[in-house]
């Protein structure tokens, strides 16, 4: 909506195209060139497939044992538990494995089992069996026995070597050393380490117990060279007493992070302090070491298939419902500027691609061949403007047409807004982390724009709010932008 996003002045742009981010990035070629290697062997030396069967087995021989005919509504127990097991976590890859520790998820999925039963019996119209109860606990005591056995066959796998993940060590300081040394030391928890990164090479780098196999900015090739699916970000090499330097390699390591977000492995931390951390849900331990596992990017997860979902099914039924609406914007823009009813303009979007954007022009062609030559970033206020085009920019109508970059794919409903070429190859030179924000798609508004960063306004903030939301989304987060952007325009046009 209205630069519920940057304005930008209407002036088209040529040349090169989109400049792609600044330091360590990751090309489209390479994340598919990567997922499709991966993916190949995620399940060959993984132990999820060991604990789905476990569980399969342990839930058949529960119902097996304290049955409540008929057997077509005990359906209801396997998907419920499932369900339940897949949502908690209890199949995502863990360091350290204790049926003891995850006996409060199996009785919830027993529970939420039993309750899925009562539904299919509802449905089918059966009789609520009193055995139901004692069925659930015996779901419960079957799965956690199973997976005790389950954890003890997989420990034997991984030390081993049957069942193992391939880790690089982020930083080549002590405790990337001892992580290091664990590993070797502890096969049990099947990481094996292949390397260090480091983008400051320690004065003892012969010494390492793995060797070091280049700088942070080499990630992508070695996940891919060395079969990594692991990565735990450590403490790097100690620098010299120069805060600046210091600041330029804690600054790569979160750029090499960030443009590695698609690619398919499991990124863990060594917080600092990391003896004075309780243990939760993110929580791992290996051998005493505290590991923070770094929030799954949300390309990763089913929500991010609902989101592109969403923004087919809303965009493409609003240009539907909107069409006699923006038919008569059509023609008042037509009978008021002239020829050329669509001003396009060069945007930059996902992974730094270039895309045509589309608005309803606001000011006639002259004035356009008027303007000056030196682009503007921001335009603020309707001067100049014929009494059409200023109400429609001051109601946001003039973006309407964005409904069909949304459907094409080049756009979101909400993600960072898109900027103008010239300009982000500028503030990717001079705005720290402003390229990171092009590692979702952008959106007709986004969480910055919410919270008041339009117009001419920080780009150093609105950097900030960007990352922060690529960081944190969630289909929730993006409801509530939604909420807030249409607030916003129905309070502007009754102002």
């Amino acid at each position: 909506m209205k630069d519920l996003g940057t304005a930008g002045s209407e002036q088209s742009l040529t040349g090169a195209g989109a400049p792609r981010a600044t330091g360590p990035t990751v090309t489209s070629a390479e994340l598919e060139e990567l997922v499709e290697a991966r993916s190949g062997r995620g399940w060959k030396r993984t132990a999820r497939p060991y604990l789905i069967l476990s569980d399969v087995v342990a839930v058949t021989i529960a119902l097996l044992l304290v049955p409540t005919p008929p057997m077509l509504t005990m359906l209801g127990m396997y998907v419920g538990v499932a369900v339940t097991l897949t949502c908690l976590g209890a199949y995502r890859s863990r360091l350290t494995l204790s049926a003891l520790d995850d006996l409060p998820v199996f009785l919830v999925a027993a529970l939420v089992g039993g309750f899925a039963q009562l539904a299919t019996r509802a449905v089918a119209g059966e009789p609520i069996p009193s055995r139901l109860v004692l069925q659930a606990l015996a779901v419960a005591a079957a799965i956690t026995i199973a997976r005790a056995v389950a954890y003890v066959a997989v420990r034997e796998a991984r030390r081993r070597g049957l069942v193992e993940h391939r880790a690089l060590i982020l930083g080549a300081g002590e405790i990337g050393r001892q992580v290091a040394e664990t590993m070797l030391e502890h096969p049990e928890f099947g990481l094996r380490p292949v390397g260090f990164l480091d983008s400051q090479a320690p004065a003892d780098a012969e010494t390492l117990p793995v060797p070091l196999l280049g700088s942070y900015a080499d990630l992508a090739s070695r996940v891919r060279r060395d079969g990594v699916s692991e990565v735990v970000v450590a403490f790097g090499a100690p620098a010299p007493d120069d805060q600046a330097r210091q600041a330029r390699h804690d600054d790569d390591l979160i750029s090499t992070m960030r443009a590695c977000d698609r690619l398919s492995t499991e990124i863990f931390c060594v917080p600092r302090f990391f003896e004075l951390h309780h243990r939760s849900r993110d929580m791992d331990q290996l051998w005493g070491i505290s590991l923070v596992r770094v929030r799954r990017s949300s390309w990763r997860s089913g929500s991010w298939r609902i989101k592109r979902a969403f923004d087919i099914a809303a965009a493409g039924g609003a240009l539907v419902i909107l069409a006699p609406l923006m038919g008569a914007i059509a023609l008042a823009v037509r009978l008021e500027n002239g020829p050329g009813v669509l001003f396009r303009q060069t945007r930059v979007g996902l992974d730094g691609v270039s895309f045509t954007l589309l608005k309803f022009r606001s000011v006639r062609p002259a004035d356009l061949g008027m303007t000056d030559a030196t682009p503007v970033f921001s335009v603020n206020g309707h001067a100049g403007l014929g009494p059409i085009s200023a109400f429609l920019r001051k109601a946001s109508l003039d973006e309407l047409p964005q409904l069909i970059n949304v459907v094409r794919g080049d756009m979101s409903i909400v993600g960072p807004r898109p900027e103008r070429d010239v300009f982000v190859e500028q503030f990717s030179k001079t705005v720290p982390r402003y390229a990171e924000r092009h590692r979702a798609p952008v959106g007709l508004t986004g969480w910055a724009q919410v919270n008041g960063l339009r117009g001419n306004t920080s780009i150093e903030e609105r950097v900030r709010f960007d990352n922060y939301y690529i960081q944190n989304w969630s289909l929730w987060l993006d409801a509530k932008i939604i909420a807030r952007t249409v607030s916003a325009v129905v309070l502007t046009r009754g102002s």
